[in-house]
């Protein structure tokens, strides 16, 4: 077993640097809210770029993403500067994650189809190399910055609520500014118009999160854990891999992630065509949807931690995870048994707005509860193994949700393909049997949610086993000082 890293009591978090903590989810969740939503419809609808190469390619990407994530992981775990093991790898990834997002909403124009998705597959791997070096540092920063059960929860309800509602509101504003529909009908999501000044926007708003998240924390490094010095061979590091990804109740969570991710890969890249297609919403009302989820959002964020200190993390997730279910499955469900409202219905919108705002809160809930459990394995694996090993957990857990995530948005590319699903097709002009099949393609991915929420029992870590790891640590540390 190695030395473990020395054990610090670091000055009380004070409530600006939470908060600018919090601002780092901003980034990488513009990066996915805008690819999730626009990227397959993007470059199928506006571009031309058939579904499957769309989405073929954004695998391909999201696979070198994850196979990326252990080896930064580990690289961070045990990096040494002045400026801690985190900082260095946020700050190079700054600028080119900016520049990376923008030139992914210009590719050239006139090219052929092979040629256009070379472009966005290069565009996509540089991009995700560095949303990798923000990402995986930034999110192992939490669990050094406190070690209390309930603070951690609170700060991870932060983060999470600081990152969909910025990632939500720079989707707004693509519908609303960048992406305006006009009232003739032109412009809007499928017009080419716009999408240079929302991907320039968008980066620009990135790298000014990303500096100032990584700067409103540097003044903690001192505070932060430090790896012991030792020479590491490949044959340490991959047994190290090992046992620090062994760990059962990681193990159970990390399933579950993969499950939730492979099922969120699917439903995110179909969003825009269940709007515009299924439903047949004008980009005003997606606009207002969107405002809904974010209301949903403040609930869910704001009761989580008060929630979870009463019925525990892991009921919670699990509670979340049927509302969840209901809400994403049951409104397509009820349209194909004909108890839906009629498309253009008043009625018809306001059940999504019901809909869309409760089944926000509790995604929030759920993507906070897990993000915290998964800190709480941090302490976990260091009381079995004498190592801090957070960039190599994220980078796991990150690892195999991208890969399955990416098989999520393949198959939902291959599915419109399959269903002869339209290019340039417009809103009320595709045939009712295709639009059937694109529903019947959908419901399935309620398995995989309903099959997360079974693989919980697994997760075994609750506040007095996380109380009884942070007393043997800080034993430890006090016999090592002696």
């Amino acid at each position: 077993m190695s030395e473990a890293t020395t054990i610090i009591n670091p000055p009380k978090l004070g409530i600006f640097t939470k908060l600018a903590y919090a601002t780092s989810g901003i980034p990488v969740m513009i990066e996915q809210r805008g690819i999730s939503a626009f990227l397959l419809i993007f470059y199928n609808q506006v571009i031309g770029l058939p579904a499957h190469m769309v989405a073929f390619v954004l695998m391909i990407s999201s696979i070198f993403d994850a196979l990326c994530d252990p080896a930064v992981g580990q690289w961070t775990d045990n990096a040494e500067s002045r400026f801690g093991r985190r900082h260095p790898f946020i700050y190079i990834a700054i600028v080119p994650f900016a520049v990376g997002y923008f030139l992914l909403w210009v590719p050239p124009v006139g090219w052929s189809d092979f040629s256009t998705a070379v472009y966005l597959l290069m565009t996509l791997l540089f991009l995700r190399t560095f949303s990798t070096f923000f990402e995986l540092p930034s999110s192992a920063l939490l669990p050094e910055l406190t070690r209390d059960y309930d603070e951690r929860t609170t700060i991870v309800s932060l983060r999470t609520m600081f990152s969909i509602v910025g990632g939500m509101v720079m989707t707004l504003l693509a519908y609303k500014v960048f992406l305006k529909e006009n009232p003739d009908g032109t412009g809007g999501i499928l017009a080419h118009d716009g999408y240079f000044s929302y991907g320039l926007t968008a980066a620009l708003v990135m790298a000014v999160v990303m500096l100032f998240s990584s700067v409103s924390t540097h003044h903690r490094i001192p505070y932060l854990s430090k790896p012991p010095k030792r020479k590491v061979g490949i044959k340490i590091i991959l047994r190290e891999l090992r046992e620090t990804i062994s760990n059962r109740s990681f193990v159970a969570l990390l399933a579950v992630g993969m499950l939730m991710s492979t099922a969120n890969g699917a439903r995110l890249a179909l969003e825009l065509y269940f709007g515009l297609y299924f439903w047949e919403l004008t980009q005003n009302q997606l606009s207002i949807l969107l405002i809904a989820g974010l209301v949903g959002i403040v609930p869910g964020a704001a009761l989580a931690t008060w929630v979870s200190s009463k019925i525990g993390k892991r009921r919670l997730v699990g509670m979340a995870l049927i509302g969840g279910i209901a809400g994403n499955v049951g409104p397509v469900l009820l349209r194909l048994v004909g108890v839906m409202p009629e498309n253009g219905s008043g009625i018809l919108f306001s059940i999504l707005l019901v809909d869309v705002t409760i089944t926000f809160c509790f995604a929030t809930m759920t993507s906070i509860m897990i993000t915290s459990m998964m800190n709480d394995v941090v302490e976990d694996v260091e009381v079995k193994t004498g190592r801090r090993s957070e960039g190599v957990l994220l980078a796991a857990d990150s690892l195999f949700r991208k890969m399955v995530a990416s098989i999520g948005i393949f198959v939902s590319g291959v599915m419109l393909t399959v269903i002869d699903f339209p290019e340039h097709a417009e809103r009320g002009g595709v045939a009712p049997d295709v639009i059937a099949k694109l529903a019947y393609g959908y419901v399935p991915i309620t398995i995989f949610y309903i099959s997360a929420f079974f693989l919980l029992s697994f997760y075994q870590i609750d506040r007095k086993s996380h109380e009884r790891n942070l007393e043997i640590l800080q034993k430890r540390a006090e016999g090592n000082k002696a």
